[in-house]
C-alpha cells in the first residue's frame, strides 16, 4: 500500500463515453489513476454513482480515505454555470441543471471545482505539459467538434458566468456547410472529425482512396482519426490533402486570435492531432503566420500536446490548486 501526501488532489475527466479519476500529490504528480465507461444511458443516478465510486477506487490505490482529499478539480463537456458548479446542459451525458460540484462535495467534504473539459485539457497543457511557461496560450482541440481555450497569466480566460472559446463555432466560410449548432459555415463543420470524415468517405467511394476503402470502407462511424493517419501513411495522397485542408481552416481561425490576443503558445491537441501531429502543426504555423499582422508573424510558436488522454484530469486538478489556494 502507496504512502499518501498530506495534501491529496484529484482530477476527474467526465465524458461522454469514459470518464477517468487521477489522485495526485501537493507537485500536482500523478499516483493513482482509475478509469471506466461513463455508461450514461443508464441515467443521471447510475453515472454519478459510477463516478463517486471510481474516485473512490483511485483513492484507494494509494491507501487513503475521503478525508485525505484536498480538492476535486473535474473537467465535464458542455455549458456550465461556474459559479453555482452545475451542468447546464451536457448533450454527450443527456444531462441539464446537474449540480456536480454540490454532490462531490457532500460525498467528500472537499471543494469540488467545475472546469470544461476541453479548457481543462488546454490549462493542463499550460500547468504541466507543451505549454509550461507561457504567458499567453490559445488551445485548440480538433475531434468530432473543436474545442478551444485559452489561459492568460495563469488564469483561464473565461465569462462572468460561463465558459467561452468556442472556436469550432468561428464562422470560416459564408454560408458554409450547415453546423451541428444549428449554423452554417463554422470552422467545425468545414474542420471537425466529421467533415474530414465525410471527405474521405467520398473520396473513397470516387476510387480515390483505395487505402483508406481497404481499411476502413465509406462508413463514417470506422474512418476514425487512426484509419485516417494509417490511409495517408499508406499513400492516400487524397486524404492527406483533405486533411491538410482541415488543417488550414484551424489555421485561419487561429490567425484571428493571434490578432486579437497575441498569444506565445498555441496548444494543439485532440484525436486528430495526436494521430497526425506534424500535418496540424505544420499547417497551422504556415497558415497564422501568414495570416496575421505582419508584427505578430514571428510572435507565437505552435506545439503539440503532451498530456494525451490525460490532459483534462491533469488541467482540471491544476485548476482546482490553483482557485482554491487563491481563494484561502
Amino acid at each position: 500500500m502507496a504512502r499518501t501526501s498530506k495534501e491529496l488532489w484529484l482530477g476527474f475527466d467526465l465524458g461522454g463515453t469514459k470518464m477517468q479519476a487521477t489522485v495526485f500529490d501537493r507537485a500536482l504528480s500523478p499516483i493513482a489513476t482509475q478509469r471506466r465507461k461513463t455508461k450514461a444511458q443508464e441515467g443521471l443516478r447510475a453515472t454519478l454513482g459510477r463516478i463517486q465510486t471510481t474516485i473512490e477506487e483511485a483513492l484507494a490505490q494509494v491507501g487513503a480515505s475521503k478525508k485525505s482529499l484536498t480538492g476535486i478539480g473535474i473537467g465535464v463537456p458542455g455549458m456550465l454555470d461556474l459559479g453555482k458548479g452545475t451542468i447546464v446542459s451536457a448533450p454527450n451525458l443527456g444531462w441539464k441543471n446537474v449540480a456536480l460540484s454540490k454532490y462531490l462535495r457532500d460525498r467528500f467534504g472537499c471543494p469540488a471545482i467545475l472546469i470544461n473539459d476541453v479548457d481543462a485539457g488546454v490549462y493542463g497543457e499550460y500547468a504541466l505539459g507543451a505549454a509550461q511557461g507561457a504567458r499567453c496560450v490559445l488551445g485548440i482541440f480538433p475531434g468530432t467538434g473543436i474545442g478551444g481555450g485559452m489561459v492568460y497569466e495563469g488564469k483561464l480566460i473565461s465569462g462572468a458566468k460561463r465558459s467561452c472559446m468556442e472556436i469550432g463555432h468561428i464562422p470560416v466560410v459564408a454560408d458554409g456547410p450547415l453546423c451541428g449548432c444549428g449554423r452554417r459555415g463554422c470552422l467545425e463543420a468545414v474542420a471537425g472529425r466529421l467533415a474530414i470524415a465525410g471527405a474521405c468517405a467520398q473520396a473513397a467511394l470516387r476510387g480515390q482512396a483505395p487505402f483508406l476503402m481497404k481499411m476502413a470502407g465509406a462508413d463514417l462511424a470506422n474512418i476514425r482519426s487512426a484509419a485516417i493517419a494509417d490511409a495517408i501513411r499508406s499513400g492516400d495522397t487524397t486524404v492527406e490533402e483533405i486533411v491538410r485542408q482541415a488543417a488550414q481552416w484551424i489555421g485561419r481561425a487561429a490567425a484571428s486570435c493571434v490578432n486579437l490576443f497575441a498569444p506565445d503558445t498555441i496548444v494543439l491537441g485532440g484525436g486528430l492531432v495526436e494521430a497526425m501531429p506534424e500535418i496540424y502543426r505544420a499547417e497551422v504555423t504556415a497558415v497564422v503566420r501568414a495570416s496575421v499582422l505582419p508584427t505578430f508573424a514571428k510572435t507565437f510558436r505552435v506545439v503539440t500536446a503532451k498530456l494525451g488522454d490525460d490532459a483534462s484530469a491533469s488541467g482540471a486538478a491544476a485548476w482546482a490548486r490553483m482557485t482554491l489556494k487563491k481563494n484561502r
